[in-house]
């Protein structure tokens, strides 16, 4: 069979003929025996939460042409698959809308991304949020017109004769099937046949062509009002700042116009817990443009929980038989090329600085000096597993347009280890690294978490950013997939995703409004010892190679904290929270009274503040709850009488007359760190 046959215009169909189909849905089987020249649609046509098919493996479009012996299975619209073949429609759509207003725009590409799409245009004005309404007016009577998405394959003349006005259309042809088609134009061509995808009226005529691979909706109709423009920005062609600058149009659709307005919803609350507007409003950091993108400073609020979770961190490595170390900030070049960074990681790595001729480095990694320790002297079998542990800041040479706040920076902080064992000992030293990280994010408020395991790719232009045999990759990815599936947590593949000396196992985390961040990593590393010689003597006398496991636990202490602030929305608990109880007095007659159970807190280690301003009680209470202070204790005259305050939750709850030394009590309690 053909997979990617397509009836255009309906067959005639003879009744004497018939095909046998095996139509896999919901986990059950069916037989069923239809005419020849049945469609996909015929099928499911009646089922609008159908939006393609796969026919024996392979998605194609629902007007597909089914064959004696097909296994047949529905592509629904709610699934991954079927968000993304939806979302590619509307960049079609967005793209007819947007040359029906303007003619003279050139097509770019126009793929499906996460939660949506894009599509370039070569356009002679930059747009603007008015341009989009008017496109998505323009949009949204196409989407009435219910025209067909109708598939055909052309030869390259002919693609390139249909398409002469086109000229970046011309380039992906020339371009068929080469690594050199990049950033979403697969989407548009590959390897093999090309086709043309064109939007076929009621009356048969054609209103709109684009090459495109699809597959695609039936018709516009299906793309109902589930979907919006959201904004437009610059962006070279195919990615190369070296090319043309195009137009970019973002958009996002969804299976429904509930599922449009519940991901609207998510973006607006996302919007609320955006860290850099809390970390202004809450004083915990600035980005200054004195130093520079990507570098933040953290004041003296935000050095409170930085300094907490290094405090937290480094006591639990302790406890798990960690070794703490320190290493420098830059060294030489040959250390890098020793380490294979250079030249694998060397666009990851900041340019070097000229000493009398010698190169230095800013380091991107910790683990080289780590490796120099283990050197330093010789090492048994019996000192392993050997962990070394750092907080260690590395540089990375990001790209502006990538930087994003906390969450990508250039200057990182790792609470970085370095595990060197046996061979036989790497699977038990992944389960322990594994166990502490997992507590570790408990134990921070992130409990719902899965595993991505990381592996090389072993084909095409990315194959030769791994290092070591095929042997060594096998043996550490079977360590890690092992591990990950015994954990009992539900463990996803990501090919290609290894760092260049090994795979990895990381820790995806959700936050409290559902999106996934990854922290924390486990890296098997087969490389590195060999190619610094590092050896230990094992029970036989003889030298022996280890294994290196690196792990961070946090990733990046920065990025943490900007995953935490949106997670807690700036509400950090109590432990971690950088002022944790205000003490208010109704007037300041009673600031002495509040000062002096501040100072008994303080001995306590208790973070406190007393509120000497000039603002009215009410205003102070305000202050205290926009900072999102855990706990207030208030007092008045009735209080300093009783030696009591009241107590005021982060809630808005409050208690009356609490004795003082009840009241200390309660907040010690509260605000000591977890400890396992």
């Amino acid at each position: 069979m053909d997979p990617c046959r397509q009836v255009a215009g309906g067959l005639e169909r003879n009744p004497n003929v018939s095909v046998s189909l095996t139509v896999v849905r919901n986990e059950s089987r069916e037989t069923r025996v239809v005419e020849t020249g049945t469609t996909g649609l015929d099928v499911f046509g009646d089922d609008r939460t159908v939006v393609a098919l796969r026919v024996n493996g392979a998605t194609v479009d629902l007007a597909t042409v089914l064959n004696d012996a097909d296994e047949v299975e529905p592509v629904l619209a709610t699934s991954d698959e079927g968000l993304a073949i939806i979302r590619h429609s509307c960049a079609h759509v967005t793209a007819q809308a947007l040359q029906r207003l303007h003619a003279d725009a050139k097509l770019g590409i126009g793929p499906p991304i996460t939660d949506g799409f894009y599509y370039d245009f070569d356009i002679a004005e930059p747009l603007t949020p008015e341009d989009l309404k008017v496109i998505e007016k323009e949009m949204t009577g196409i989407v009435k017109e219910r025209q067909r998405f109708v598939r055909r394959a052309v030869s390259d003349a002919d693609a390139a004769q249909e398409l002469a006005s086109e000229p970046y259309k011309l380039e992906l042809i020339g371009l068929k099937g080469s690594a050199a088609s990049t950033e979403g134009a697969s989407v548009e061509v590959g390897a093999g046949e090309l086709t043309i995808y064109d939007n076929v009226r009621r009356d048969g005529s054609v209103a709109w062509k684009d090459l495109c691979r699809g597959p695609h909706v039936p018709h516009t109709g299906y793309l109902g009002n589930g979907w919006a423009l959201t904004r437009s920005s610059a962006a070279y062609w195919r990615g190369d700042q070296r090319n043309q600058q195009l137009q970019r149009v973002y958009g996002t659709a969804w299976a429904s116009k509930d599922d449009l307005v519940a991901h609207q919803n998510r973006l607006a609350e996302a919007a609320r817990r955006d860290h850099r507007k809390l970390g202004a409003e809450l004083d915990l950091f600035s980005f200054p443009e004195e130093l520079g993108a990507g570098l933040p400073v953290f004041h003296p609020k935000g050095g409170v929980i930085k300094r907490a979770m290094e405090d937290y961190v480094r006591a639990a490595h302790i406890r798990a038989g960690f070794e703490y170390v320190g290493t420098p900030h830059i060294a030489k070049e040959v250390l890098f090329r020793t380490s294979g960074h250079l030249p694998y990681y060397a666009d990851g790595m900041f340019p070097p600085m000229d000493d009398d001729g010698q190169n230095y480095y800013l380091k991107a990694m910790n683990c080289p000096g780590h490796n120099l320790i283990f050197k330093s002297r010789g090492r048994s079998y019996r000192e392993l597993p050997l962990r070394l542990f750092e907080f260690g800041t590395v540089y990375r040479n990001e790209k502006s347009g990538v930087l994003q706040g906390l969450t990508r920076v250039r200057m990182i902080t790792q609470d970085d280890s370095h595990s060197y064992v046996t061979a036989e000992g790497a699977a038990d030293e992944v389960k322990h690294l594994l166990k502490f990280i997992t507590e570790l994010l408990e134990d921070f408020g992130l409990d719902d978490y899965y595993l991505e395991l990381s592996t090389r790719d072993t084909e095409g232009a990315k194959s030769s950013k791994f290092i070591g045999s095929d042997e060594q990759w096998e043996t550490a990815t079977a360590v890690l997939e092992k591990v990950g599936r015994e954990s009992g947590l539900e463990l996803v593949p990501d090919p290609g995703g290894a760092a260049y000396y090994g795979p990895k196992i990381s820790v995806q985390a959700k936050d409290a409004i559902g999106r996934t961040w990854q922290m924390s990593t486990i890296q098997y590393d087969f490389n590195q010892p060999a190619r610094f010689g590092l050896t230990y003597t094992g029970p036989d006398g003889h030298p022996a190679e280890p294994v290196m496991i690196h792990s961070a636990k946090f990733g990046s202490i920065e990025r943490f904290i900007g995953v935490l602030t949106e997670h807690y929305a700036g509400a950090f608990p109590a432990w971690l929270h950088p002022v944790q109880v205000e003490c208010i007095p109704v007037a300041a007659e009673y600031e002495p009274y509040l000062a002096g159970i501040a100072d008994q807190l303080r001995r306590a280690d208790v973070r406190v503040e007393v509120d000497r301003s000039d603002d009215r009680f009410g205003k102070k209470i305000r202050n205290a709850q926009t900072q999102k202070v855990p706990f207030m204790l208030i007092a008045g005259e009735q209080d300093a009488a009783a030696g009591a305050v009241s107590f005021r939750y982060r809630d808005g709850t409050q208690k009356n007359g609490v004795p003082v030394a009840e009241a200390i009590e309660e907040i010690v309690a509260a605000t000591r760190p977890p400890k396992r």
